[in-house]
């Protein structure tokens, strides 16, 4: 009787773990399987006492290895392209753009994050947190102390991300919920270059 009652109670502690490495599985999953994504998103960041400072709306792709495009649409206009080699960012009010590296980039924004390798614990000691809400969390920590944010959170709703939260040395905290997903669409390569308009102000950095 007590060998019974002792192989339930091992299997009962054996559930949570196993949901645990579900979870980055499904996170690992994601990023093998998903070479190509489109959605649209709300992003919102709050400073350390927690006071809103900026919420935006847009769409986004994205195509690994290194290719995205965000296309901000409100309140204002604003267009981040990387093109594999290099990150640009168009500010249409300033006619003006800055351009780096984007190598120097890669991991430090939540589009760069996306598109890069497919092997992301490489980069990320990653570890699931439970189900909160609706939706299973993972935590990703960049080995890399340069990468410019402490943690990332990413939920999932089934194999579908639903929203990132990444938290930088300040205390700041950058909230990203997609919506209207689409995984590996077939997208225009058009749509991951750019070219400065003509008399725009060209920053590199």
């Amino acid at each position: 009787m007590f060998s019974v009652v002792k192989n339930v109670l091992f299997f009962c502690l054996l559930i949570p773990a196993l949901a645990h490495a579900d979870d980055v599985q499904t996170l690992k999953n994601f990023f093998q399987n998903a070479t190509s994504m489109r959605a649209r998103f709300q992003q919102t960041v709050v400073d350390n006492l927690g006071r809103k400072v900026q919420e935006v709306t847009g769409s986004m792709q994205l195509q690994r290895p290194g290719k995205f495009r965000w296309d901000y649409d409100k309140p204002y206009v604003q267009l981040i392209v990387g093109d594999g080699k290099k990150v640009w960012l168009f500010d249409p009010d300033l006619n003006q753009v800055t351009v780096r590296p984007l190598d120097k980039v890669l991991g430090s924004s939540p589009a760069a994050l996306l598109a890069g390798s497919k092997d992301i614990d490489k980069t990320f000691e990653l570890k699931s947190v439970g189900k909160q809400g609706e939706l299973n969390w993972v935590e990703a920590i960049p080995k890399e102390k340069e990468s410019g944010f402490d943690k990332v959170m990413l939920g999932f709703k089934g194999n579908m991300l639903q929203e990132m939260e990444m938290r930088d040395s300040f205390g700041q905290i950058t909230v990203i919920e997609f919506s209207k997903q689409e995984l590996n669409p077939r997208l225009n390569e058009k749509s991951f270059r750019f070219v400065p308009p003509q008399g725009a102000d060209v920053l590199s950095e």
